[in-house]
């Protein structure tokens, strides 16, 4: 099987990073590698895969590289003109979207106009204007395979459902982070380095508190609704402390498929770039014997009100999921920053879903507004 050239939009992240190690597995080729201001780190992978492009975040960062590269045959470009000639190289046939915010919606929606295959790690393009991107994907014919470990299980387990009037409902699993259990109160003192320990995943810092605060599976309920044009209604979170199972599908005759597997980002990255097939991967397979029970628990939107909040967005449409997402990351990046506590994340959420006029059916400027305004009414706050 011949695979083909990829592009990587974040690949000194997490996903990214992975996403390298897969492409070397499988012998792929990479035309394109971005990053933010990890000159050091995107140095060694531009000097270990040989990319065509590599683009930096700033253009500071990008006249580093540039220096730093100059024994090498590759061109080097910064900002968003950068990131999205990444998302449009001819020679790219799948485009992993692995930047992290809203900074990654432009160059997927370009690459998509350019009848790309997204590998979609990029939560907030889904989450932000799923609406405009699935109309998008269907316009242009462009294929979204999903590489989040929950949305990648649902679409295994709709390989072969031809109508989707079969599907009862979803049912996204989620670890439950490192406080499941705890009250409100009790989550008040909470520092990053306690909320980093994450039971289960070795993930990115943003992610990882997302996690913590629940606003992660909030998110990918958001993403669920939007890739596979279901309501709320049909898609359901259930607390899997192991992560073994991945996710779920529910069909309208009361069988229920799961996609199980270690908790390893490379089996769902494998899989966007060979599907519609497989083949062998690095990742240790699964143990039956040896994993354990498999426990189930109620997801808690009391004492982790960011799960709750993301429901309440999805349900309102709209400019709502923008300005959720906004929100969050601009609360996290100054709980990253000590600024404020664990707690005051869904506080300021709250007080940007209350305060940022909606728009009903928004342009893609309009949800660019409200992730603005989102953010400013979170730094700006007084508390």
């Amino acid at each position: 099987m011949k695979l083909g050239t990829i592009s990587i939009l974040g690949s000194t992240g997490s996903i990214g990073r992975q996403t390298l190690s897969v492409a070397e597995h499988l012998g792929v080729s990479v035309c394109a590698l971005t990053a933010n201001e990890n000159v050091d780190r995107m140095e060694q992978q531009a000097r270990a895969f040989r990319p065509k492009l590599c683009v930096m975040g700033s253009e500071e960062a990008a006249e580093e590289l540039k220096k730093r590269l100059s024994d090498l045959p590759v061109k080097v470009m910064s900002g968003m003109e950068g990131l999205i000639a990444a998302a449009t190289m001819e020679e790219a046939q799948v485009v992993i979207t692995a930047v992290m915010g809203m900074v990654g919606l432009r160059p997927t929606l370009a690459a998509i106009a350019a009848k790309k295959r997204i590998g979609l790690a990029n939560k907030e393009t889904l989450v932000c204007a799923g609406e405009l991107v699935m109309a998008a994907a269907e316009n242009y014919g462009a294929e979204i395979v999903p590489v989040d470990s929950e949305h990648s299980a649902i679409f295994q387990c709709l390989m072969g459902c031809n109508d989707r009037r079969e599907i009862k409902r979803l049912i996204l699993t989620a670890s439950g982070g490192p406080f499941y259990g705890k009250t409100f109160a009790e989550l008040e003192g909470i520092k990053k380095e306690d909320a980093f320990r994450h039971p289960t995943w070795t993930m990115g810092q943003k992610i990882t508190i997302d996690s913590a605060t629940m606003m992660n599976k909030g998110l990918e309920v958001i993403e669920a609704m939007r890739l596979y044009h279901l309501p709320k209604a049909k898609v359901d979170v259930v607390v899997h402390p192991k992560s073994i199972i991945h996710s779920l599908v529910e069909f309208c005759d009361g069988a229920i498929m799961a996609q199980l597997g270690v908790p390893d980002m490379r089996i769902p990255i494998q899989l966007a770039l060979t599907y519609p097939n497989r083949m062998p991967s690095p990742t240790e397979p699964l143990d039956l014997l040896s994993c354990g029970p498999l426990q189930f628990l109620p997801p808690d939107d009391v004492n982790f009100p960011c799960l709750r909040y993301a429901v309440e967005a999805a349900e309102t449409g709209g400019t709502a999921c923008a300005v959720l997402s906004g929100a969050n990351e601009a609360a996290v990046d100054l709980f990253l920053r000590d600024q404020i506590g664990f707690n005051d994340i869904p506080r300021r959420v709250r007080r940007a879903m209350d305060t940022v006029p909606l728009v009903e059916s928004p342009t893609l400027e309009d949800i660019l507004e409200a992730d603005r305004q989102a953010r400013a009414c979170v730094y700006d706050s007084k508390e």
